[in-house]
């Protein structure tokens, strides 16, 4: 925590929050760009060094980045209670509008206005997902260059394993996740406890110990949800494969146009994209459904941010950490990928559906003037006049 003399306090702050959760729209990277524009370069409450930071620890540890970087934020002059307080603030406002929502689809879901509009809306998210996945791909893994390809060859093996694994068992393999971080840590930067076995040994008891854990208590949907908290990666849109394979194919709590639905209502709803976790509580056990899965996703990410935050300058510097980290990012995208090709086959159902999606991808593309929102609204609007008119 710095000791400089700030021109802002905590309530101004929780302010700003709530404001970026009431009205930033455009995914992570959008979010990430507004606070720098709003409090490094306008409001100068915390230095560019500091951003630089929270940026870099958002990117490293598991959680949604921009929900993640704004807990860091509120941490940085104001401790853990201004990170709980700003992260609050910041998911607060989406959540209630994904539980007003799914007050709004559970009533009125099953009449053809209300199938019509999702109908458009589903085939314009496949698009969106595929130009994401693309994205995330380039950035995180490499370019489609042979050099590029060549330097990253085991990273592209994990992606293209964990693709083809989860397009045919339909399923996400945590642990699988795991491995691909260890080994590449072990190739690219094997740490100093690999040479000290009492060391390794303690850590394979303890991580064995805890997958032991008696956790029935807690509930499916509350440890499901804190599961999948867990391993988000970068991009909101990274927690899609894990919800997909446990809320549809495991647990069967929402049908695969239900959960399509869902990854439509966070696209259409400002701030952070994984509170479609909140839609998806909803629709599986009402408000409290949603409070837990909204709580389960998102405790992880605070915990994640505010432990670190304190010694992350040394942990940022640890090569075997960022390799370890980076295998699992190749793994975690690569799944991402094989959900959408999933999702996709039953998604895009006819010539319409592969049209508004096709489309999607393009505007994105060329048209930098509209926003996922917009192009959402005008996808509604054609289910509409395709379906009912």
């Amino acid at each position: 925590m710095s000791t400089e003399k700030l021109n802002y306090t905590l309530i101004d702050l929780i302010k700003y929050f709530f404001k970026l959760g009431t009205t930033g729209f455009g995914g992570p990277v959008a979010l990430v760009g507004y606070m720098h524009r709003d409090l490094v370069e306008n409001k100068k409450w915390i230095n560019d060094s500091d951003f630089k930071e929270g940026l870099a620890l958002s990117q490293l540890a598991p959680g949604p980045l921009a929900a993640q970087l704004g807990i860091y934020i509120g941490f940085v002059h104001f401790g853990v209670l201004g990170a709980t307080l700003s992260g609050l603030a910041f998911v607060l406002p989406s959540f209630i509008m994904v539980v007003l929502l799914g007050i709004a689809y559970q009533a009125y879901g099953g009449l053809p206005w209300m199938q019509a509009i999702f109908y458009g809306i589903s085939a314009a998210v496949i698009g969106i997902i595929v130009l994401s996945s693309y994205k995330l791909t380039v950035k995180s893994i490499s370019k489609f260059e042979i050099p590029a390809v060549k330097n990253n060859w085991l990273l592209w093996l994990f992606y293209i394993a964990a693709v083809i694994l989860t397009a045919v068992t339909q399923k996400e393999e945590l642990l699988l996740f795991l491995i691909l971080g260890f080994i590449y840590m072990i190739v690219k930067a094997p740490p100093q406890w690999i040479k000290r076995p009492k060391t390794a040994s303690f850590f394979f008891l303890s991580t064995a110990g805890f997958s032991a854990i008696e956790l029935d208590k807690l509930g499916d949907l509350a440890w499901f949800f804190i599961k999948a908290g867990a391993f988000v990666f970068g991009s909101g849109l990274a927690i899609v494969p894990f919800l997909h394979a446990g809320v549809v194919s495991e647990h069967r709590w929402l049908t695969e146009n239900q959960f399509v639905d869902a990854v439509a209502v966070a696209m259409i709803t400002p701030g952070p994209v994984v509170i479609t976790v909140g839609f998806i509580g909803y629709l599986a056990a009402g408000f409290t459904g949603a409070s837990i899965a909204a709580l389960g996703v998102f405790l992880p990410c605070f915990l994640f941010t505010v432990i670190p935050a304190p010694y992350f300058k040394k942990i940022s510097q640890n090569k075997s950490i960022k390799a370890f980290v980076d295998g699992i990012t190749a793994g975690v995208i690569g799944a991402l990928v094989g959900a959408v090709i999933v999702i996709a086959t039953r998604t895009i159902v006819d010539i319409p559906t592969a049209l508004i999606a096709t489309g999607t991808v393009l505007i994105l593309i060329y048209v930098k003037k509209l926003q996922e929102p917009h192009i959402i609204g005008i996808a509604a609007l054609l289910g509409v006049l395709l379906k009912l008119l």
